[in-house]
């Protein structure tokens, strides 16, 4: 087993298609079949996360039965707060 290197360093990765805010009550009320609206608009990019922070956007692609994120900008680091 290989230690020490920071390449095998686990950082984990979310894709993030659109974000809303909701009461406690709404929130409370979702059940299955359930359809929340996004502040996004359908076409528009999706941000890629790591740890929290914001490092590429890219679109959605269908890899068989599978989706995919297609990175079309990386984030410069000076560019994140």
């Amino acid at each position: 087993m290989k230690t020490g290197k920071i390449g095998d360093i686990h950082v984990p990765l979310m894709v993030v298609l659109g974000e809303r805010t909701l009461s406690v009550s709404d929130l409370a009320a979702v059940q299955p079949g359930s359809i929340l609206e996004l502040d996004s608009l359908a076409g528009e990019p999706v941000r890629l996360l790591a740890s929290g922070e914001t490092v590429a956007k890219g679109e959605v692609v269908v890899i068989d039965e599978s989706f995919g994120i297609r990175i079309t900008e990386l984030v410069p680091a000076e560019a994140k707060p």
